[in-house]
């Protein structure tokens, strides 16, 4: 059984055309059929990542918590991926800063990620962290996309939005106080 989409439209904080985050895995597995592969990441005390890979459909699809995992994140280079009702994949880097920009998303850090490819070649990410949006390129092309929500232990998601408070030393060292994190 294949992963089937009613569509394939991001929904920030909400999910990826009919799958919705706070989904637990048993009724995602059950609705959505068995992964192609899955992944478990142990994250140490307090957080479990179990990653189904739906490969075919270009979807991955993390499930987050100890007590009761549920859908946190989404990652996806399906070329019918759609972000305010833009196909995105392909697109450039300044086209998905606009259309961010355009729709009040205007905070975003950038870095280079290590490409899981051969050689030394590396992909730029673009993120927007109190949206939880994460934009790969590649040749400056987008080629794929991660989104998800914040999940506590317990797999609840939070409601509040977080944020830090990053404080500019002399010297142009930073501290980033992390006690200011929304719960």
């Amino acid at each position: 059984m294949n992963l089937m989409l009613s569509n394939y439209k991001i929904i920030p904080n909400t999910g990826y055309g009919n799958i919705n985050f706070g989904s637990d895995m048993g009724n995602f597995v059950e609705k959505y059929g068995e992964p192609e592969e899955v992944d478990s990441i142990d994250e140490g005390d307090d957080f479990s990542t179990t990653v189904l890979h739906y490969w075919k459909e270009g979807v991955s699809i993390f499930f987050i918590g100890t007590a009761n995992p549920v859908l946190a994140g989404i990652e996806t280079d399906h070329h019918e991926s759609e972000l305010f009702d833009v196909k995105i994949m392909g697109k450039t880097k300044d086209d998905i800063i606009a259309l961010m920009k355009e729709k009040g998303y205007s905070n975003f850090e950038t870095e280079d990620e290590e490409y899981s490819g051969n050689g030394d070649e590396k992909d730029l990410r673009i993120y927007y962290e109190h949206s939880m949006m994460d934009f790969f390129f590649r040749d400056n092309l987008l080629v794929y996309m991660n989104f998800g929500v914040m999940v506590d232990e317990n797999g609840n998601i939070e409601k509040e939005p977080r944020f830090c408070l990053q404080v500019a030393l002399p010297g142009g060292q930073h501290v980033v106080d992390k006690t200011h994190f929304g719960a």
